[in-house]
């Protein structure tokens, strides 16, 4: 039987582009997200390239998402002396804008379109029954529908429903660090990204022109996890790695008003994309490390993806499959070059 009803489980990227791209499609679609808000997470930044911008234009969300950036044009990359080793433009469109800003204007498109978000629903677990699945919520709420969108990041529960051996994130060895400066103190070139290979950690600074600030990150290696630091402890351990460094980036870390921190994590391979009725999106299939810059890009081309092959193929099994065989080999290739790149010594 042909699939007409969705539920998404996520409302960050993958989620609300996927409800966006299946609603375009002709389906009925409710969004389901954990976060109580808008799922802003405290400040992080990223930048969405050409293909994930191509894929945004496809679902009617280009023109949104562009009014809320800024343009990212080209990076120049030095070393800890702070010479200039080279420099190349960044093949656009491509965007840079905070998490948060992305995730706000892709829910108000959503729900404009006339897709329900239902915040405060955390999925916990999931069923299949003879004419569809239904949801269960952390609030007692359940739903159903035809088909189930795992779209629910990193640590998805979806995946453990689908698989419950599935593989757990793999710590990357290294926290990164983002902030945001007033000003431009080191005197950059607008909407350019600057990359320092430090002597002991990699960073990164870009001054998106009109906003008045320094947006900025430090990619630190670490053999254990660092959850749970303090902004000021997350500053401390940026500083640490950066200050002996004759670059401009100790001064910019020192001089921030806004820092926010994590660890990064990783999924190589996910050996089950899907079940019957199920089947994962985004980060929940395959997350990688932040240094290829392309999380948020693989999430929207898996939106526009899923959708196709769900509109084409009467059956979910079926049309999961097709979109799998689609996404993952290029997915995993793009997870396993952002390991690299951001391995010791890059």
């Amino acid at each position: 039987m042909a699939v007409r009803t969705v539920i998404v489980a996520g409302g960050g990227v993958a989620g609300t582009a996927t409800a966006l791209a299946l609603r375009d499609a002709g389906f009925e679609v409710e969004i389901h997200e954990a976060h109580t808000s808008g799922g802003a997470d405290g400040g992080a930044f990223l930048t969405v390239m050409r293909n994930g911008m191509a894929a945004l234009a496809a679902i009617g969300a280009a023109e949104a998402v562009t009014a809320v950036s800024f343009p990212a044009r080209a990076v120049a990359l030095h070393d800890d002396r702070g010479q200039r080793l080279g420099h190349r433009p960044i093949e656009g469109p491509a965007r840079s804008l905070t998490r948060a800003a992305l995730y706000r204007v892709l829910q108000e498109l959503a729900i404009a379109r006339g897709i329900t978000v239902r915040h405060g629903r955390r999925m916990i677990d999931a069923t299949i029954g003879p004419d569809g699945v239904e949801a269960e919520f952390d609030d007692g709420s359940r739903a159903a529908a035809d088909v189930l969108v795992g779209a629910d990041g990193i640590h998805s529960r979806t995946r453990r429903v689908i698989d419950p051996q599935a593989p757990a994130p793999r710590y990357a060895g290294q926290h990164v660090v983002y902030g945001y400066t007033p000003g431009n103190p080191a005197g950059l070139d607008p909407d350019e990204y600057h990359m320092i290979r430090g002597s002991r950690a990699f960073a990164g600074l870009t001054v998106p022109g009109g906003d008045g600030r320094t947006w900025w990150f430090a990619r630190v290696h670490g053999a254990e996890p660092a959850a749970g630091l303090s902004p000021e402890q997350w500053r401390d351990l940026a500083l640490r790695t950066c200050r002996d460094d004759a670059t401009p980036v100790a001064a910019v870390v020192a001089a921030a008003t806004r820092i926010v921190g994590g660890d990064a994590y990783d999924i190589p391979t996910t050996p089950r994309w899907h079940n019957a009725r199920m089947v994962l999106a985004g980060d929940a299939a395959h997350a990688a490390v932040p240094a290829a810059a392309q999380g948020a890009s693989m999430a929207a081309e898996d939106a526009v993806a899923l959708a196709a092959a769900l509109a084409g193929h009467d059956d979910p099994e079926v049309a999961f499959a097709v979109y799998e065989q689609r996404r993952r080999a290029e997915t995993e290739e793009t997870v396993a070059a952002s390991a690299r790149l951001s391995s010791p010594g890059q």
